[in-house]
């Protein structure tokens, strides 16, 4: 439905739209659906070319743009479907009527045991009779508990109360944004002010570090505040027996030994032990990550610790009832349930500490030595010639405060909020601040399958219909290259119409979009025949149920059988390929009935094998007409005609593929992590390229109980595929993942995910189809479950750690330089050419606005194209520090050559003070120029993004410095003196020096000017 024509230019794609031409409501829907997403900045559809043109965020894939406008279309033409099926085949009657829901009897005569069984269940309820649980917690199943033994069982294993994962208040919120070392030093300075009578110096920096407190703490509440917007505020129910009677209760009010009355679609609010049932499944991959549901039956298990997938006979709090009907009696309530131990296992985890966090700790420590050594060195040789003690501690403390960048608090918590605010723009929500370095710094991402790289629904892919095998793609059917319209081809159209007549889904359509209800399997044939044109409720009034028979474990197919305008019902059957073809004698070629030889048999075997073996869920389908009325008969004495295949399977995400690549373009390492089988784990892991060109890993999780640590981090290193894992595998194989010295990355959206979530150095969970236990212990929610944008939140995490970093370099070159012009003039005598108010003056011009713009930094072309920083690299490495000297040493000699020339012509004193102070303050500002690259000339990159928030600080500080020389009362209070224009081009001169020599030693650019 949709071709791209040209996508040649980063950010503009032009593609080919079936049906837009000449379609002015497809126009005016693609318009309008498109330009609400963020990552989309213009759009032009053309009615008579059939062509849209679409600008957008050159980071996102265009196949989230395909993703996206395929949605739009589909709902484009779900609103005109009624009006195709109807025009396609007038034969068929508006339909619809929900399907009879078979009650469950109650079996008489019950035997209900009084004495206390021999076996003492632990665990292992699945291991135990229903007579015996039904005995143990003291309960008839005929009648549930009664007041006497529901409070007796309350009062033994306590109420069915899971606690939620604690949130932080606002007020330890507010506070944890001054508990980091920067702001301590900050605090000491200040401290240190008042206590030597510098309190306007004080007051100043008081202000900075409450600003900066305000600023994270609006930041991470109000990501807070989003987060648990999200969370489900239904409170689930149940149906339980109690005294003898059945009733809806809360699942607060659920005890252990409760009978639950389970039916499709009902909601089970404890673990519960199934003893009796009919067709039961359950979907339960929110703990599982299995994408298919689980058939349920009462028999007993022998086997005594096995997987939460392979106990048949329990049902677990938080999953849902997809199919048939049954009663089990609940066995673990509140913190006992499977969900309740993950919620104490998520209590138990603890998150790392974020590497910015260690980074700047490191960093503080670092400047602390450095800055107090400096300050005691001078404060004793100033004594040494005779400078006054509180002089001297003046100057000591303004040098003090002067090496502390008051500007790194509020340069840190700058770039990490405009970090969140850039990735919230994309829909990706950030929970706390530091959270966005640690993003860039990504080694390895673990990601559940079920629901975060797949859609957690089954789909319809391949058909094996008249000898002849189909794809289903984009709405349409298709063999080879050619369309097929099922209204042209009866085997076909039969075999869409058995799909909506042999099943249990129910359809509800509202504004021309569908909703179904039912399993996966039946909503996946279901929605085939919905986007094929088949109009649902006509088929099913014109066709009426009159009897079904389940599936069962003795009989792998479902059967139903229907009235219709003739003297013959129809029978309809689904199910097992090979027990609903051994049924056949016919089949549908060409629109006609023909038998089915032995060479036909073989040929749908070998296709049923061949789309097994592609990890799809096979159905077969048929029918027949019968004339005895019941389900019994064999089609009329001439047996069933087989009609196909159907190949299903829960489809990887659109883009998700390509984002794989992008991930290891970008040197991250991805990991799947899931329940499934290792068959469809490995399909879709290579179908994925998980681990690139090389051989695909996979280790089966049942195999890691016992094994050896050492042994445990040399597989995780190699493996890209672990099967069949718990939520306890999943937290030990991203801890063991961390313990080789990288950080991790999870990201799910299931109960099941919770432990690994909160272990990881950053979780992240999927905020539409996310579990709240998910989204509660993530760092980071990704609002549309789109794993494609993550790939955005990379770019801007690293940016911003980037930013932080030239911030960093910036203050720390300044800095020093005010450390060596102080220190280099006391060691030679020159007294002080700084005095503390034009020290402090220096720090919050210089360091406050050029700090903050080069926080403010586009990111770098070739960002997602380099591999993430090693986790042990310091923030600043030896080599910084040596650039950092270099820096700070021309901007200091260029200071002490300026200062040099006003003594030898003012002798020393006030207006001598002046050239060094303007040059020193000047030559800091244009410094923030070459801190937009390390080794790239602003002179000569030519492809470097504009940072125009950069031109306005320098312009803008540069304009405030000339006012000190300007404003009287601006001059008196620092201490100047008015100065020539010759003086001015000294100072000028003498502050312009020191950016074209960095910049004349950095690397000459090749090429096209990177």
């Amino acid at each position: 439905m949709i071709k791209i024509i040209h996508n040649a230019i980063p950010g503009r794609v032009r593609l080919k739209v079936k049906g837009l031409y000449r379609s002015p409501g497809l126009k005016q829907s693609i318009e309008t659906g498109l330009t609400r997403e963020t990552f989309v900045r213009k759009v032009s559809a053309n009615v008579l070319t059939g062509n849209a043109l679409i600008f957008f965020d050159p980071v996102c894939n265009q196949r989230l743009i395909s993703m996206t406008l395929e949605k739009i279309l589909f709902k484009y033409l779900s609103e005109q479907g009624k009006e195709r099926s109807t025009q396609a085949n007038s034969s068929e009657e508006p339909i619809f009527r929900p399907s009879n829901v078979v009650k469950f009897s109650k079996k008489k005569n019950r035997t209900v045991y009084d004495s206390i069984p021999t076996i003492v269940p632990g665990t292992a309820w699945w291991g135990m009779s229903g007579p015996d649980l039904a005995s143990w917690f003291g309960v008839n199943p005929q009648t549930g508990h009664n007041n006497e033994s529901f409070e007796a069982s309350l009062a033994r294993y306590g109420p069915n109360i899971i606690p939620e994962p604690s949130s932080r208040s606002q007020l330890d919120i507010f506070f944890d944004q001054f508990a980091s070392l920067p702001v301590g030093l900050l605090a000491i300075g200040a401290g240190i002010s008042v206590v030597t009578g510098g309190l306007l110096d004080a007051v100043i920096i008081s202000s900075v570090i409450l600003i900066n407190g305000v600023i994270g703490f609006v930041t991470e509440n109000e990501a807070q505040r989003t987060i648990n917007s999200l969370k489900n505020l239904v409170r689930p129910t149940g149906e339980i027996l109690r005294d003898g009677s059945g009733k809806v209760a809360s699942a607060e009010e659920i005890v252990c030994g409760d009978i639950l009355i389970l039916r499709p679609s009902s909601f089970v609010t404890a673990d519960a032990r199934i003893i009796e049932g009919i067709n039961l499944s359950a979907d339960e991959s929110i703990l599982t990550g299995e994408s298919l549901p689980s058939s349920k039956s009462s028999d007993r298990i022998e086997v005594g610790n096995i997987p939460i997938a392979e106990r048949r006979n329990m049902v677990f709090a938080g999953t849902r009832i997809t199919g048939g009907q049954g009663i089990a009696i609940v066995v673990a309530v509140g913190t006992s349930t499977e969900i309740g131990k993950i919620q104490v296992l998520v209590a138990e985890s603890e998150p790392p500490e974020s590497p910015i966090e260690r980074q700047l700790t490191v960093i503080g420590n670092q400047l602390m030595a450095i800055s107090g050594v400096v300050c005691v060195l001078i404060f004793f040789i100033g004594l040494s010639r005779g400078v006054g003690l509180l002089q001297m501690m003046k100057v000591a403390v303004s040098l003090a405060v002067a090496a502390l960048p008051e500007g790194l608090p509020t340069v840190a918590t700058t770039t990490l909020a405009l970090g969140v605010k850039n990735m919230k723009s994309h829909n990706v929500l950030i929970r706390d601040l530091n959270s966005v370095c640690t993003i860039g710094s990504i080694q390895t991402i673990c990601f559940d399958k079920t629901g975060t790289v797949t859609f957690n629904h089954m789909v319809v892919t391949q058909l094996f219909v008249g000898m002849k095998p189909m794809t289903a793609k984009e709405g349409e059917l298709w063999t080879d290259s050619t369309s097929v319209n099922p209204y042209q081809c009866d085997e076909l159209l039969r075999l869409l119409h058995v799909s909506v007549l042999c099943s249990e889904t129910k359809v509800d359509s509202e504004n021309g979009i569908f909703k179904l209800h039912g399993s996966p399997t039946e909503n996946a044939l279901v929605s085939l025949a919905i986007t094929a044109g088949v109009d649902v409720h006509s088929v099913r009034s014109s066709h009426p149920l009159l009897e079904k028979n389940y599936r069962s474990e003795n009989q792998q197919f479902m059967r139903t059988l229907h009235k219709t305008s003739n003297s013959f019902n129809l029978l309809a059957i689904k199910g097992s390929p090979f027990e609903v073809l051994a049924k056949c004698s016919y089949h549908v070629i060409d629109n006609t009935v023909q038998e089915l030889t032995e060479e036909d048999r073989e040929e749908i075997e070998s296709a049923n094998e061949k789309m097994a073996g592609l990890a799809l869920r096979v159905i077969g389908l048929a029918f027949a007409y019968n004339e005895n009325g019941n389900l019994n008969g064999n089609g009329n004495g001439a047996g069933w005609t087989w009609l196909g295949l159907a190949g299903m399977e829960d489809p990887v995400r659109e883009g998700v593929k390509d984002s794989i690549r992008q991930f290891h373009q970008a040197g991250v390492e991805t990991v799947m992590i899931t329940g499934d089988q290792g068959p469809t784990a490995f399909a879709i892991g290579s179908e994925l390229r998980l681990s690139g060109d090389d051989p695909l890993e996979i280790v089966d999780a049942l195999h890691l109980a016992n094994t050896d640590p050492e042994l445990l981090r040399a597989l995780c290193g190699k493996a890209r595929v672990f099967s069949r894992v718990s939520p306890s595998d999943k937290l030990e194989i991203v801890q063991a993942i961390q313990s080789t010295g990288k950080i991790v990355a999870m990201a799910g959206d299931g109960i099941n995910d919770g432990p690994a979530l909160r272990a990881a150095d950053v979780g992240i969970a999927m905020g539409a189809s996310g579990t709240d236990v998910a989204r509660e212990v993530a760092d980071i929610i990704l609002e549309h479950d789109d794993l494609e944008i993550l790939l955005v939140a990379l770019r801007d995490g690293r940016t911003s750690y980037n930013n932080i970093r030239k911030s960093l370099h910036y203050l720390l070159s300044t800095n020093f330089s005010e450390i060596m012009v102080m220190l280099f003039s006391s060691v030679i005598g020159a007294g002080h050419p700084l005095n503390p108010i034009q020290l402090l003056w220096i720090n919050l011009l210089s360091d406050v606005f050029p700090g903050i713009a080069l926080a403010m930094e586009p990111p770098e072309p070739d960002i997602l194209s380099t591999p993430p920083r090693h986790p042990d690299e310091p923030i600043v490495t030896n080599d910084d520090f040596r650039q950092i000297g270099i820096e700070a040493g021309l901007m200091s000699l260029s200071t002490m050559i300026s200062y040099g020339y006003g003594i030898a012509k003012y002798g020393m004193g006030p207006t001598a003070g002046v050239f060094a102070f303007q040059t020193l303050t000047i030559s800091q500002i244009l410094h923030a120029l070459s801190c937009r690259s390390k080794d790239k000339s602003v002179f000569l990159s030519k492809d470097r993004p504009a940072n125009p928030y950069l031109n306005l600080a320098v312009f803008g500080s540069l304009g405030l410095q000339v006012l000190t020389q300007i404003v009287p009362g601006l001059r008196g209070l620092l201490g100047l003196t008015p100065v020539t224009i010759g003086d001015m081009i000294v100072i000028g001169t003498t502050s312009l020096a020191p950016l074209l020599i960095n910049e004349a030693r950095k690397t000459r650019p090749r090429g096209n000017g990177k």
